[in-house]
């Protein structure tokens, strides 16, 4: 497929990370994302690559893999981007999932 030499041949940028997101048994199969790294360090995506280690260890090969449907790694990002766009207005910091948005059904 042409699309897979594409992702090898397209180069990250300093400062961020490629990741695959998707489950074995989702219609769409994996999509491929490039998130800055300090996503790294946010409290929700630490509780993902938790996940992730849970799911498929330390030692894969190729880009992080994520196990959440597309829908909820966009749902996370969102709140991501949403909340790192306040942190200069308020300087407390909540970090609780919504019931709504399930890593776990993975």
């Amino acid at each position: 497929m042409s699309s897979m030499q594409e992702d090898k041949k397209s180069k990250v940028k300093k400062g961020w990370l490629a990741v695959r997101v998707g489950l074995e048994d989702e219609d769409g199969g994996f999509q491929r994302f490039v998130i800055p790294i300090s996503y790294l360090y946010h409290p929700l995506f630490k509780r993902l690559l938790e996940k992730a280690h849970e799911v498929y260890g330390y030692h894969t090969t190729g880009p992080l893999r994520v196990p959440c449907s597309v829908d909820d790694f966009l749902h996370l990002r969102w709140r991501i981007e949403k909340e790192s766009s306040h942190h200069s207005h308020h300087s407390h910091h909540h970090h609780h999932l919504p019931s709504s948005l399930s890593f776990y059904s993975c």
